[in-house]
């Protein structure tokens, strides 16, 4: 897959590109991402991409006709009509469900507003989709397009050192959705604070109801939405439901 970021500051995308267990993706083509800056499109000897709001207010907005040249470029060069993305506080708050569409795409055009914004017209003709991280604002979309090329690259065969890995995540249908239980490594006892004696026992049949429990407990407490999407789905046994009426 191909994902095309445009971007005001590639030298962002640099340590992520290489770092850390994700940049197997990277390196190997699963994921192959190139940036795009979008001073490259603009014209004059300023190279200009952002002008003042019309009908006045604070900061600078993007303008329609670099973003429009840049993304009709970028297209043209694909074999694919692939989506451009927009992250915008307007968008979709991201979820496992998407990544793990996006996970089996062919990818897409990614773009990294600043300032206060893109030009509405050109958003209205070329953008696909939007995309937020949460409902909190950023200085730009770049953080949120690692965030997506991240969460995509660790889905993608290999990568992972163990490939069950992300099968244990929260938000997993693996987990039937729930949020994922506790953890715990050596040493046994740390701090006065033991390992539960479960994890210890050899016993899979019980750990296996143990950190089911875990994962139902914890997320009826940290998020009951959840609960309701899991029992709306039918995936919680009448096990299931006996905790969470004692709990």
């Amino acid at each position: 897959m191909r994902f095309d970021v445009v971007t005001l500051f590639p030298e962002l995308f640099a340590p992520f590109l290489t770092t850390g267990i994700t940049r197997r993706a990277f390196e190997s083509g699963q994921v192959s991402v190139k940036l795009t800056h979008l001073r490259d499109y603009a014209e004059g000897n300023y190279r200009r991409v952002d002008d003042r709001p019309f009908g006045g207010g604070p900061g600078m907005v993007m303008m329609a006709e670099p973003l429009s040249r840049c993304v009709t470029q970028l297209l043209a060069e694909r074999a694919d009509a692939a989506p451009v993305v927009l992250f915008s506080p307007a968008g979709q708050p991201l979820t496992h469900a998407m990544v793990t569409r996006w996970a089996a795409s062919q990818g897409a055009v990614l773009l990294c507003g600043r300032y206060e914004g893109m030009d509405q017209r050109f958003v209205d003709a070329h953008v696909t989709e939007q995309i937020s991280l949460g409902d909190f604002v950023l200085s730009g979309g770049e953080i949120a397009a690692m965030a997506l090329l991240d969460a995509v690259a660790r889905l993608q065969p290999g990568v992972l050192g163990d490939a069950d890995s992300h099968a244990q995540d929260s938000f997993n249908l693996a987990l039937d959705g729930l949020l994922d239980c506790p953890h715990y490594t050596r040493p046994e006892i740390w701090q006065d604070s033991a390992v539960p004696e479960v994890l210890l026992s050899g016993h899979h049949v019980r750990i296996e109801r143990w950190r089911r429990d875990q994962r139902l407990s914890l997320t009826a407490r940290l998020r009951p939405d959840l609960i309701q999407v899991a029992r709306q789905s039918g995936l919680l046994s009448s096990e299931d439901e006996t905790l969470l009426a004692r709990l």
